[in-house]
Protein backbone atom coordinates (compact mmCIF):
# COMPACT_ATOMS: atom_id res chain seq x y z
CA UNK A 1 0.00 0.00 0.00
CA UNK A 2 1.36 3.45 -0.97
CA UNK A 3 1.41 5.86 1.92
CA UNK A 4 2.87 9.29 2.62
CA UNK A 5 4.21 10.54 5.93
CA UNK A 6 0.73 11.56 7.09
CA UNK A 7 -1.10 8.46 5.92
CA UNK A 8 -1.86 6.11 8.81
CA UNK A 9 -4.81 4.24 7.31
CA UNK A 10 -3.60 0.95 8.75
CA UNK A 11 -4.12 2.30 12.26
CA UNK A 12 -7.85 2.14 12.88
CA UNK A 13 -9.16 4.46 15.62
CA UNK A 14 -11.50 2.78 18.02
CA UNK A 15 -14.83 4.46 17.48
CA UNK A 16 -17.49 3.14 19.78
CA UNK A 17 -20.40 1.44 18.05
CA UNK A 18 -23.13 2.82 20.33
CA UNK A 19 -25.78 3.97 17.85
CA UNK A 20 -28.93 1.89 17.58
CA UNK A 21 -31.39 1.85 14.71
CA UNK A 22 -33.53 4.44 16.53
CA UNK A 23 -30.51 6.70 17.04
CA UNK A 24 -29.64 6.53 13.34
CA UNK A 25 -33.26 7.10 12.37
CA UNK A 26 -33.49 10.16 14.61
CA UNK A 27 -30.23 11.52 13.17
CA UNK A 28 -31.66 11.22 9.65
CA UNK A 29 -35.00 12.73 10.67
CA UNK A 30 -33.23 15.47 12.65
CA UNK A 31 -31.24 16.44 9.57
CA UNK A 32 -34.29 16.31 7.30
CA UNK A 33 -36.70 18.23 9.52
CA UNK A 34 -35.19 21.67 10.05
CA UNK A 35 -36.81 25.06 10.18
CA UNK A 36 -37.37 24.97 6.42
CA UNK A 37 -40.73 23.23 6.77
CA UNK A 38 -42.12 26.43 8.29
CA UNK A 39 -41.73 28.25 4.94
CA UNK A 40 -41.37 25.67 2.14
CA UNK A 41 -45.09 24.91 1.87
CA UNK A 42 -46.00 28.55 1.34
CA UNK A 43 -43.21 29.12 -1.20
CA UNK A 44 -44.11 25.97 -3.12
CA UNK A 45 -47.81 26.93 -3.10
CA UNK A 46 -47.06 30.38 -4.49
CA UNK A 47 -45.20 28.76 -7.40
CA UNK A 48 -47.36 25.70 -8.18
CA UNK A 49 -50.63 26.23 -6.33
CA UNK A 50 -52.26 23.03 -5.02
CA UNK A 51 -50.10 21.05 -7.46
CA UNK A 52 -47.21 21.62 -5.05
CA UNK A 53 -48.36 18.28 -3.64
CA UNK A 54 -46.92 16.68 -6.78
CA UNK A 55 -43.71 18.66 -6.36
CA UNK A 56 -43.07 17.07 -2.97
CA UNK A 57 -43.63 13.56 -4.34
CA UNK A 58 -41.29 14.10 -7.30
CA UNK A 59 -38.62 15.83 -5.19
CA UNK A 60 -38.69 13.14 -2.51
CA UNK A 61 -38.39 10.37 -5.09
CA UNK A 62 -35.43 12.14 -6.74
CA UNK A 63 -33.47 12.40 -3.48
CA UNK A 64 -34.30 8.80 -2.52
CA UNK A 65 -32.51 7.69 -5.69
CA UNK A 66 -29.37 9.48 -4.50
CA UNK A 67 -29.72 8.27 -0.93
CA UNK A 68 -30.12 4.59 -1.79
CA UNK A 69 -26.66 4.53 -3.38
CA UNK A 70 -25.21 6.00 -0.18
CA UNK A 71 -27.19 3.44 1.83
CA UNK A 72 -25.50 0.62 -0.10
CA UNK A 73 -22.07 2.17 0.43
CA UNK A 74 -22.57 2.94 4.14
CA UNK A 75 -24.05 -0.48 4.79
CA UNK A 76 -21.16 -2.23 3.03
CA UNK A 77 -18.36 0.06 4.30
CA UNK A 78 -19.55 1.84 7.46
CA UNK A 79 -16.94 4.49 8.16
CA UNK A 80 -16.82 7.85 9.87
CA UNK A 81 -16.86 10.52 7.14
CA UNK A 82 -17.61 7.92 4.50
CA UNK A 83 -18.48 10.55 1.88
CA UNK A 84 -14.75 11.40 1.79
CA UNK A 85 -13.53 7.80 2.02
CA UNK A 86 -15.63 6.20 -0.74
CA UNK A 87 -14.14 8.26 -3.62
CA UNK A 88 -10.68 7.27 -2.31
CA UNK A 89 -11.59 3.62 -2.79
CA UNK A 90 -12.95 4.09 -6.30
CA UNK A 91 -10.97 6.97 -7.86
CA UNK A 92 -7.97 7.72 -5.66
CA UNK A 93 -6.77 10.64 -3.57
CA UNK A 94 -7.42 13.49 -6.02
CA UNK A 95 -11.16 12.93 -6.36
CA UNK A 96 -11.58 12.19 -2.67
CA UNK A 97 -9.73 15.40 -1.80
CA UNK A 98 -11.92 17.59 -4.03
CA UNK A 99 -15.14 15.97 -2.80
CA UNK A 100 -13.93 16.14 0.79
CA UNK A 101 -12.91 19.77 0.38
CA UNK A 102 -16.42 20.66 -0.81
CA UNK A 103 -17.97 18.66 2.03
CA UNK A 104 -15.79 20.35 4.63
CA UNK A 105 -16.79 23.79 3.35
CA UNK A 106 -20.45 22.84 3.76
CA UNK A 107 -20.00 21.12 7.12
CA UNK A 108 -18.09 24.02 8.62
CA UNK A 109 -20.84 26.50 7.71
CA UNK A 110 -23.96 24.72 8.92
CA UNK A 111 -23.53 24.80 12.75
CA UNK A 112 -22.81 28.59 12.83
CA UNK A 113 -25.69 29.28 10.41
CA UNK A 114 -28.09 27.23 12.55
CA UNK A 115 -26.83 28.95 15.70
CA UNK A 116 -27.64 32.31 14.11
CA UNK A 117 -31.07 30.97 13.08
CA UNK A 118 -31.78 29.99 16.69
CA UNK A 119 -31.13 33.56 17.80
CA UNK A 120 -33.07 35.05 14.90
CA UNK A 121 -36.19 33.02 15.71
CA UNK A 122 -35.85 33.60 19.46
CA UNK A 123 -35.54 37.39 19.05
CA UNK A 124 -39.30 37.64 19.53
CA UNK A 125 -38.80 36.48 23.12
CA UNK A 126 -35.24 37.56 23.94
CA UNK A 127 -34.42 41.07 22.73
CA UNK A 128 -30.98 42.47 22.04
CA UNK A 129 -29.45 39.42 20.40
CA UNK A 130 -30.54 39.92 16.80
CA UNK A 131 -31.01 43.09 14.78
CA UNK A 132 -33.89 42.60 12.34
CA UNK A 133 -33.15 45.80 10.38
CA UNK A 134 -31.10 45.85 7.16
CA UNK A 135 -31.56 42.16 6.32
CA UNK A 136 -30.81 41.15 9.90
CA UNK A 137 -27.58 40.50 11.77
CA UNK A 138 -26.33 39.41 15.16
CA UNK A 139 -25.63 42.07 17.75
CA UNK A 140 -22.44 41.96 19.85
CA UNK A 141 -24.09 39.96 22.66
CA UNK A 142 -25.84 37.84 20.04
CA UNK A 143 -22.51 36.94 18.42
CA UNK A 144 -21.17 35.84 21.81
CA UNK A 145 -24.23 33.65 22.43
CA UNK A 146 -23.90 32.16 18.92
CA UNK A 147 -20.27 31.24 19.64
CA UNK A 148 -21.36 29.57 22.87
CA UNK A 149 -24.06 27.63 20.98
CA UNK A 150 -21.59 26.36 18.38
CA UNK A 151 -19.24 25.37 21.19
CA UNK A 152 -22.10 23.52 22.85
CA UNK A 153 -22.84 21.60 19.62
CA UNK A 154 -19.28 20.33 19.44
CA UNK A 155 -19.00 19.73 23.20
CA UNK A 156 -21.95 17.35 23.10
CA UNK A 157 -20.30 15.44 20.26
CA UNK A 158 -16.92 15.44 22.01
CA UNK A 159 -18.40 13.94 25.16
CA UNK A 160 -19.45 10.89 23.18
CA UNK A 161 -21.78 9.65 20.51
CA UNK A 162 -23.95 8.02 23.19
CA UNK A 163 -24.61 11.39 24.85
CA UNK A 164 -25.26 12.92 21.42
CA UNK A 165 -27.89 10.24 20.79
CA UNK A 166 -29.47 10.75 24.21
CA UNK A 167 -29.97 14.44 23.44
CA UNK A 168 -30.72 14.28 19.72
CA UNK A 169 -33.24 11.41 19.82
CA UNK A 170 -35.81 13.02 22.17
CA UNK A 171 -35.19 16.44 20.60
CA UNK A 172 -36.03 15.02 17.18
CA UNK A 173 -39.21 13.46 18.54
CA UNK A 174 -40.26 16.94 19.67
CA UNK A 175 -39.27 18.47 16.30
CA UNK A 176 -41.39 15.85 14.56
CA UNK A 177 -44.31 16.25 16.98
CA UNK A 178 -44.75 20.00 16.39
CA UNK A 179 -45.60 19.71 12.66
CA UNK A 180 -47.73 16.62 13.39
CA UNK A 181 -49.75 18.62 15.90
CA UNK A 182 -50.09 21.40 13.35
CA UNK A 183 -51.46 18.96 10.78
CA UNK A 184 -54.10 17.58 13.14
CA UNK A 185 -55.18 21.02 14.39
CA UNK A 186 -55.51 22.47 10.88
CA UNK A 187 -57.46 19.46 9.60
CA UNK A 188 -59.96 19.75 12.45
CA UNK A 189 -60.36 23.52 12.70
CA UNK A 190 -59.60 25.24 9.40
CA UNK A 191 -59.45 23.01 6.35
CA UNK A 192 -61.09 24.30 3.14
CA UNK A 193 -61.28 21.56 0.45
CA UNK A 194 -62.52 24.12 -2.09
CA UNK A 195 -59.01 25.63 -2.22
CA UNK A 196 -57.92 22.66 -4.33
CA UNK A 197 -60.38 23.39 -7.12
CA UNK A 198 -61.01 27.15 -7.03
CA UNK A 199 -58.55 29.96 -7.72
CA UNK A 200 -57.23 28.45 -10.95
CA UNK A 201 -57.85 24.79 -10.22
CA UNK A 202 -55.48 22.12 -8.95
CA UNK A 203 -52.68 23.00 -11.38
CA UNK A 204 -53.03 26.75 -12.05
CA UNK A 205 -49.48 27.15 -13.38
CA UNK A 206 -49.13 23.83 -15.20
CA UNK A 207 -46.26 21.38 -15.02
CA UNK A 208 -43.84 24.28 -15.26
CA UNK A 209 -44.99 25.41 -11.83
CA UNK A 210 -44.72 21.87 -10.46
CA UNK A 211 -41.08 21.47 -11.49
CA UNK A 212 -40.13 25.04 -10.59
CA UNK A 213 -41.45 24.51 -7.07
CA UNK A 214 -39.10 21.54 -6.62
CA UNK A 215 -36.11 23.85 -6.87
CA UNK A 216 -37.29 27.41 -6.24
CA UNK A 217 -39.72 26.31 -3.53
CA UNK A 218 -36.96 24.71 -1.49
CA UNK A 219 -38.45 21.23 -1.75
CA UNK A 220 -35.35 19.48 -3.07
CA UNK A 221 -33.21 21.05 -0.35
CA UNK A 222 -35.64 20.00 2.38
CA UNK A 223 -34.88 16.38 1.49
CA UNK A 224 -31.07 16.56 1.43
CA UNK A 225 -30.49 16.47 5.19
CA UNK A 226 -30.08 12.69 5.42
CA UNK A 227 -26.32 12.58 4.95
CA UNK A 228 -25.14 13.22 8.56
CA UNK A 229 -26.57 9.80 9.39
CA UNK A 230 -24.30 8.24 6.74
CA UNK A 231 -21.29 9.94 8.33
CA UNK A 232 -22.09 8.22 11.64
CA UNK A 233 -22.12 4.75 10.06
CA UNK A 234 -18.80 3.91 11.72
CA UNK A 235 -20.49 4.15 15.12
CA UNK A 236 -23.59 2.10 14.36
CA UNK A 237 -24.14 -1.16 16.24
CA UNK A 238 -25.42 -2.99 13.16
CA UNK A 239 -24.64 -0.73 10.18
CA UNK A 240 -25.26 -3.22 7.39
CA UNK A 241 -28.84 -3.69 8.50
CA UNK A 242 -29.65 -0.37 10.20
CA UNK A 243 -28.19 2.22 7.79
CA UNK A 244 -30.35 1.33 4.76
CA UNK A 245 -33.41 0.69 6.93
CA UNK A 246 -33.02 3.98 8.84
CA UNK A 247 -32.58 5.96 5.62
CA UNK A 248 -35.61 4.45 3.89
CA UNK A 249 -37.74 4.79 7.04
CA UNK A 250 -36.71 8.41 7.57
CA UNK A 251 -37.38 9.40 3.96
CA UNK A 252 -40.82 7.77 3.96
CA UNK A 253 -41.79 9.27 7.33
CA UNK A 254 -40.53 12.75 6.54
CA UNK A 255 -41.91 12.59 2.99
CA UNK A 256 -45.39 11.83 4.33
CA UNK A 257 -44.99 14.59 6.94
CA UNK A 258 -44.05 17.18 4.31
CA UNK A 259 -46.88 16.05 2.04
CA UNK A 260 -49.43 16.40 4.85
CA UNK A 261 -48.02 19.81 5.81
CA UNK A 262 -48.46 20.96 2.23
CA UNK A 263 -52.01 19.56 2.23
CA UNK A 264 -53.12 21.43 5.37
CA UNK A 265 -51.38 24.63 4.32
CA UNK A 266 -53.23 24.69 0.98
CA UNK A 267 -56.47 23.86 2.75
CA UNK A 268 -55.83 26.34 5.56
CA UNK A 269 -55.38 29.51 3.50
CA UNK A 270 -58.51 31.69 3.83
CA UNK A 271 -60.34 32.55 0.59
CA UNK A 272 -59.70 36.30 0.85
CA UNK A 273 -55.92 35.67 0.80
CA UNK A 274 -56.30 33.93 -2.57
CA UNK A 275 -58.32 36.63 -4.26
CA UNK A 276 -55.31 37.56 -6.41
CA UNK A 277 -54.16 33.98 -6.91
CA UNK A 278 -51.56 31.75 -5.28
CA UNK A 279 -48.64 33.91 -6.40
CA UNK A 280 -49.83 36.69 -4.10
CA UNK A 281 -49.39 34.60 -0.93
CA UNK A 282 -47.17 36.31 1.62
CA UNK A 283 -46.88 35.38 5.30
CA UNK A 284 -43.99 36.30 7.60
CA UNK A 285 -44.57 33.10 9.61
CA UNK A 286 -46.90 31.01 7.42
CA UNK A 287 -48.21 28.32 9.76
CA UNK A 288 -48.19 30.55 12.84
CA UNK A 289 -50.08 33.27 10.97
CA UNK A 290 -52.67 30.77 9.77
CA UNK A 291 -52.97 29.32 13.26
CA UNK A 292 -53.69 32.76 14.71
CA UNK A 293 -56.30 33.37 11.98
CA UNK A 294 -57.99 30.12 13.10
CA UNK A 295 -57.89 31.23 16.76
CA UNK A 296 -55.33 28.50 17.47
CA UNK A 297 -53.02 30.73 19.49
CA UNK A 298 -51.65 27.77 21.45
CA UNK A 299 -50.53 26.16 18.17
CA UNK A 300 -48.85 29.42 17.16
CA UNK A 301 -46.90 29.45 20.44
CA UNK A 302 -45.71 25.87 19.80
CA UNK A 303 -44.72 26.79 16.25
CA UNK A 304 -42.63 29.76 17.38
CA UNK A 305 -40.94 27.49 19.92
CA UNK A 306 -40.26 24.86 17.25
CA UNK A 307 -38.76 27.57 15.04
CA UNK A 308 -36.07 27.91 17.73
CA UNK A 309 -35.70 24.19 18.44
CA UNK A 310 -35.45 23.05 14.81
CA UNK A 311 -32.28 24.94 13.83
CA UNK A 312 -30.79 24.03 17.22
CA UNK A 313 -31.32 20.34 16.50
CA UNK A 314 -30.04 20.66 12.94
CA UNK A 315 -26.88 22.39 14.17
CA UNK A 316 -26.30 19.56 16.63
CA UNK A 317 -26.71 16.93 13.89
CA UNK A 318 -24.31 18.63 11.47
CA UNK A 319 -21.79 19.27 14.23
CA UNK A 320 -21.63 15.48 14.55
CA UNK A 321 -20.59 15.12 10.90
CA UNK A 322 -17.81 17.73 10.85
CA UNK A 323 -15.20 16.02 13.11
CA UNK A 324 -15.87 12.70 11.37
CA UNK A 325 -15.14 14.35 8.04
CA UNK A 326 -11.88 15.74 9.43
CA UNK A 327 -11.05 12.26 10.69
CA UNK A 328 -11.65 10.84 7.20
CA UNK A 329 -9.36 13.52 5.73
CA UNK A 330 -6.61 12.37 8.09
CA UNK A 331 -7.14 8.71 7.19
CA UNK A 332 -6.82 9.66 3.52
CA UNK A 333 -3.45 11.25 4.28
CA UNK A 334 -4.31 14.96 3.92
CA UNK A 335 -4.16 15.86 7.61
CA UNK A 336 -1.64 14.67 10.24
CA UNK A 337 -2.34 11.52 12.24
CA UNK A 338 -3.36 13.54 15.29
CA UNK A 339 -6.71 14.26 13.62
CA UNK A 340 -7.49 10.54 13.83
CA UNK A 341 -7.28 10.61 17.60
CA UNK A 342 -10.42 9.90 19.54
CA UNK A 343 -11.31 10.90 23.05
CA UNK A 344 -11.67 8.35 25.81
CA UNK A 345 -15.35 8.37 24.98
CA UNK A 346 -14.65 7.30 21.39
CA UNK A 347 -15.25 10.61 19.58
CA UNK A 348 -13.05 12.05 16.76
CA UNK A 349 -10.82 14.85 18.15
CA UNK A 350 -10.96 17.21 15.79
CA UNK A 351 -22.50 19.52 0.20
CA UNK A 352 -24.46 19.77 -2.70
CA UNK A 353 -21.58 18.74 -4.99
CA UNK A 354 -20.92 15.68 -2.87
CA UNK A 355 -24.30 14.04 -3.43
CA UNK A 356 -23.62 13.01 -7.01
CA UNK A 357 -20.65 10.84 -5.92
CA UNK A 358 -22.95 8.26 -4.31
CA UNK A 359 -24.17 6.65 -7.56
CA UNK A 360 -20.68 6.88 -9.09
CA UNK A 361 -18.85 5.19 -6.19
CA UNK A 362 -21.56 2.56 -5.75
CA UNK A 363 -21.37 1.65 -9.46
CA UNK A 364 -17.57 1.50 -9.52
CA UNK A 365 -17.43 -0.69 -6.40
CA UNK A 366 -19.87 -3.10 -8.04
CA UNK A 367 -17.02 -3.69 -10.52
CA UNK A 368 -13.88 -3.34 -8.42
CA UNK A 369 -15.25 -4.75 -5.15
CA UNK A 370 -17.80 -7.24 -6.43
CA UNK A 371 -16.67 -9.82 -3.85
CA UNK A 372 -17.52 -7.57 -0.87
CA UNK A 373 -20.57 -8.47 1.15
CA UNK A 374 -23.62 -6.27 0.65
CA UNK A 375 -26.53 -6.91 2.98
CA UNK A 376 -28.38 -4.18 1.11
CA UNK A 377 -27.99 -3.93 -2.67
CA UNK A 378 -29.64 -1.04 -4.50
CA UNK A 379 -31.94 -2.40 -7.19
CA UNK A 380 -31.76 -0.90 -10.67
CA UNK A 381 -28.43 0.85 -10.10
CA UNK A 382 -27.55 0.53 -13.80
CA UNK A 383 -30.26 3.05 -14.71
CA UNK A 384 -30.91 4.72 -11.37
CA UNK A 385 -27.20 5.56 -11.10
CA UNK A 386 -27.14 7.97 -14.07
CA UNK A 387 -30.56 9.28 -13.08
CA UNK A 388 -29.25 10.01 -9.58
CA UNK A 389 -26.24 11.79 -11.05
CA UNK A 390 -28.59 13.95 -13.11
CA UNK A 391 -30.57 14.76 -9.95
CA UNK A 392 -27.37 15.66 -8.08
CA UNK A 393 -26.25 17.87 -10.95
CA UNK A 394 -29.58 19.69 -10.99
CA UNK A 395 -29.40 20.24 -7.24
CA UNK A 396 -25.94 21.71 -7.74
CA UNK A 397 -27.23 23.93 -10.56
CA UNK A 398 -30.34 24.99 -8.63
CA UNK A 399 -28.14 26.27 -5.82
CA UNK A 400 -27.50 29.09 -8.24
CA UNK A 401 -25.12 31.95 -8.75
CA UNK A 402 -23.19 33.40 -6.91
CA UNK A 403 -23.10 30.45 -4.47
CA UNK A 404 -21.78 28.07 -7.16
CA UNK A 405 -19.22 30.70 -8.13
CA UNK A 406 -18.03 30.96 -4.54
CA UNK A 407 -17.74 27.18 -4.41
CA UNK A 408 -15.67 27.34 -7.60
CA UNK A 409 -13.33 29.88 -6.00
CA UNK A 410 -12.91 27.69 -2.93
CA UNK A 411 -12.29 24.70 -5.21
CA UNK A 412 -9.40 26.59 -6.84
CA UNK A 413 -7.95 27.10 -3.37
CA UNK A 414 -8.38 23.36 -2.80
CA UNK A 415 -6.60 22.57 -6.07
CA UNK A 416 -3.63 24.72 -5.03
CA UNK A 417 -3.45 22.96 -1.65
CA UNK A 418 -3.64 19.57 -3.33
CA UNK A 419 -0.90 20.54 -5.80
CA UNK A 420 1.42 21.38 -2.89
CA UNK A 421 0.55 18.08 -1.21
CA UNK A 422 0.98 16.17 -4.50
CA UNK A 423 4.46 17.44 -5.33
CA UNK A 424 5.59 17.03 -1.71
CA UNK A 425 4.62 13.36 -1.66
CA UNK A 426 7.41 11.14 -3.06
CA UNK A 427 4.83 8.45 -3.75
CA UNK A 428 2.43 10.70 -5.68
CA UNK A 429 0.43 8.91 -8.33
CA UNK A 430 -0.47 10.33 -11.71
CA UNK A 431 -3.19 7.69 -11.86
CA UNK A 432 -4.98 9.65 -9.13
CA UNK A 433 -4.86 12.80 -11.28
CA UNK A 434 -6.09 10.91 -14.34
CA UNK A 435 -8.97 9.53 -12.31
CA UNK A 436 -10.08 13.05 -11.38
CA UNK A 437 -9.88 14.95 -14.67
CA UNK A 438 -13.59 14.35 -15.25
CA UNK A 439 -14.44 16.05 -11.94
CA UNK A 440 -12.42 19.19 -12.73
CA UNK A 441 -14.07 19.51 -16.16
CA UNK A 442 -17.49 18.76 -14.66
CA UNK A 443 -17.13 21.45 -11.98
CA UNK A 444 -15.91 24.00 -14.55
CA UNK A 445 -18.95 23.30 -16.74
CA UNK A 446 -21.41 23.48 -13.84
CA UNK A 447 -19.99 26.76 -12.54
CA UNK A 448 -20.02 28.30 -16.03
CA UNK A 449 -23.62 27.16 -16.58
CA UNK A 450 -24.67 28.60 -13.22
CA UNK A 451 -23.18 31.92 -14.29
CA UNK A 452 -25.13 32.08 -17.57
CA UNK A 453 -28.29 30.29 -16.38
CA UNK A 454 -31.50 31.57 -14.84
CA UNK A 455 -30.80 30.74 -11.19
CA UNK A 456 -29.10 33.99 -10.26
CA UNK A 457 -26.98 34.08 -13.42
CA UNK A 458 -27.04 36.31 -16.49
CA UNK A 459 -29.95 34.37 -18.09
CA UNK A 460 -28.03 34.06 -21.34
CA UNK A 461 -29.51 30.54 -21.50
CA UNK A 462 -33.27 30.90 -20.87
CA UNK A 463 -35.38 28.55 -18.78
CA UNK A 464 -36.05 25.69 -19.03
CA UNK A 465 -33.22 25.10 -21.53
CA UNK A 466 -30.55 25.77 -18.93
CA UNK A 467 -31.93 22.94 -16.77
CA UNK A 468 -32.52 20.64 -19.74
CA UNK A 469 -28.93 21.12 -20.86
CA UNK A 470 -27.61 20.28 -17.39
CA UNK A 471 -29.70 17.09 -17.32
CA UNK A 472 -28.49 15.99 -20.77
CA UNK A 473 -24.81 16.84 -20.28
CA UNK A 474 -24.77 15.14 -16.84
CA UNK A 475 -25.27 11.71 -18.45
CA UNK A 476 -21.96 11.56 -20.39
CA UNK A 477 -20.21 13.03 -17.34
CA UNK A 478 -21.61 10.16 -15.27
CA UNK A 479 -20.24 7.51 -17.60
CA UNK A 480 -16.91 9.34 -17.77
CA UNK A 481 -16.83 9.34 -13.95
CA UNK A 482 -17.65 5.63 -13.75
CA UNK A 483 -15.10 4.83 -16.46
CA UNK A 484 -12.43 6.73 -14.50
CA UNK A 485 -12.90 4.44 -11.50
CA UNK A 486 -10.29 1.76 -10.96
CA UNK A 487 -8.87 -0.72 -8.47
CA UNK A 488 -7.03 1.77 -6.28
CA UNK A 489 -4.32 1.07 -3.74
CA UNK A 490 -6.85 1.95 -1.03
CA UNK A 491 -9.16 -0.90 -2.00
CA UNK A 492 -7.27 -3.01 0.53
CA UNK A 493 -8.50 -0.67 3.24
CA UNK A 494 -12.07 -1.10 1.99
CA UNK A 495 -11.67 -4.87 2.14
CA UNK A 496 -10.33 -4.60 5.69
CA UNK A 497 -13.38 -2.54 6.71
CA UNK A 498 -15.69 -5.10 5.11
CA UNK A 499 -13.88 -7.97 6.83
CA UNK A 500 -14.27 -6.32 10.24
CA UNK A 501 -18.01 -6.19 9.67
CA UNK A 502 -18.07 -9.99 9.41
CA UNK A 503 -16.30 -10.50 12.74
Amino acid sequence: MIQNKWDHSDTVPHLKRDLSFVDLLMTAVGGLVGSGWLFASMTASSIAGPAAMLSWVIGGFAVIILGLSFAELAGMLPEAGGIIRYPRYTHGRFVSFLIGWAAMIAWAGVPPIEAEAVLQYSSSYVHGLYNTAHHGSLTGPGFLVAVILVGFFFLINYLGVKLYARINTPMTFIKFAAPLLTIVAFLIVGFHPANFSKFGGFMPYGWGGVFSAISLGGIIFAFTGFRPMMDLAGEAKNPQRDIPLAFISAMIAVGILYLLLQLVFIGGVPAHALAKGWTALSYASPYANLALAMNLSWVAVILFGDAVLSPFGTGLVYAAGTPRGIMAFSKNGYFPKTFQNVSRRGTPSATILTYMMGPVSATVLRRTGSHMKRQYRMAGLSWLGPLGFVVGSLIFFWTGWPVDGELGLMSVVGLIIYAVYFWGDPNHSWADIKGGVWLVVYMAFMILWAKIGTFGGTRAIPAPWDEITVAIVAIPFYYWAVGSGRVTEAIQEAEAVADRMDL
